[in-house]
């Protein structure tokens, strides 16, 4: 266990946790912050200190109730390890590559979200949409963050592409080995705030959080050339402190991003198909080839795309595909 100058509310510790407490709990356990996120243990920080403990907590279910990086946990005084999650502000997750049965959760308790891409032919809008749709559906705000503007001539060109996914969406673009570049995002990230990175891997985060950090300490690797891709860098997720009194929590590259329970994020982000809809002649068109299709007529009118409706088409119908399991019992 080591000492730490941090109170809980530069932690980011309000209200909405105070009032999960009871009196008897305050009596014999303390709130601590996951920090970060490695295998078999979990980091934590509370009024003061920061230790290592195990994630395991009795008669917790395997899923939501598992401890992620930004939660808030209750630590008994006695044998100083977790008895419960704190009710979350919000949680990010998303299914398991390879096993679309489980989830994985991402992070949790995030005040503001940086989507990362980056100015260069690896750019998606696709991709952007979502992690747009993971924004929505939590509740989260997001900040489209476009990195490598010093590698390319029409950084505006990307920030267009950007834009135009959804009105007033907030995008910035920056040099992220350049300080006075990445001034523009210290306005979401002041005392006991809290910042998810999300984003493929080579986009730049981990050079990223250095700059905001004033610190080279998170190892960074160079993109492939032949496609601009990156390799994944950032291992662990993990909080990291800001000068401003923030949190920057970096997470893992994530070239896949499998929505699951995600239909209010999809009817925001894609809200024009989904308005259109609302003028088809049938009440379960699929937006094919029937008889007063509304969608369609708005796609040969030119005022919705084909290519925005083959992405709304696969997201709705893969969020559609989610497995549901019945919960396990306590």
């Amino acid at each position: 266990m080591k000492s730490t100058d941090e109170s809980l509310e530069e932690l980011g510790w309000n209200a909405f946790f105070s009032e999960q407490l009871s009196v008897e709990e305050t009596q014999d356990c303390h709130p601590v912050r996951v920090m970060a996120v490695h295998r078999g243990k979990i980091t934590v920080a509370g009024a003061g200190v920061q230790h290592s403990v195990t994630p395991y907590i009795p008669g917790a279910s395997p899923s939501d109730d598992h401890p992620t990086v930004g939660d808030w946990l209750l630590i008994d005084d006695a044998t100083l390890q977790p008895t419960r999650v704190l009710r979350r502000m919000n949680l990010f997750k998303r299914r398991a590559p390879g096993d679309p049965r489980k989830e994985q959760m991402i992070a949790a308790n995030i005040d503001t979200l940086f989507i990362v891409a980056s100015c260069n032919q690896d750019f998606s809008v696709a991709r952007l949409e979502r992690y747009l749709v993971l924004a929505h559906e939590v509740g989260v705000h997001p900040v489209v963050v476009l990195t490598k503007t010093d590698l390319t001539e029409t950084p505006e060109a990307f920030a267009a592409a950007a834009r135009a996914i959804e009105p007033g969406l907030r995008v910035e673009t920056i040099n992220g080995r350049d300080p006075a570049s990445a001034a523009c995002l210290a306005a979401w990230c002041g005392p006991g705030k809290t910042v998810a990175l999300l984003g493929s891997s080579g986009v730049g985060k981990s050079t990223l959080v250095n700059t905001l950090r004033g610190s080279d300490s998170i190892a960074t690797q160079a993109i492939r050339a032949k496609d601009d891709t990156g390799r994944h860098t950032t291992t662990v997720r993990e909080m990291h402190r800001l000068g401003g009194g923030g949190w920057l929590l970096d997470t893992p590259g994530m070239r896949e991003l499998h929505l699951s329970d995600a239909a209010a994020g999809v009817s925001e982000i894609f809200d024009d198909f989904v308005l259109a809809a609302q003028g088809c002649r049938f009440s379960d068109c699929a937006h094919g080839n029937e008889p007063g299709c509304a969608v369609q007529a708005a796609i040969a009118a030119g005022t919705l795309t084909a290519a925005r409706f083959d992405r709304w088409r696969q997201l709705t119908a893969e969020e559609r595909a989610t497995p549901t399991y019945p919960k396990r019992r306590r």
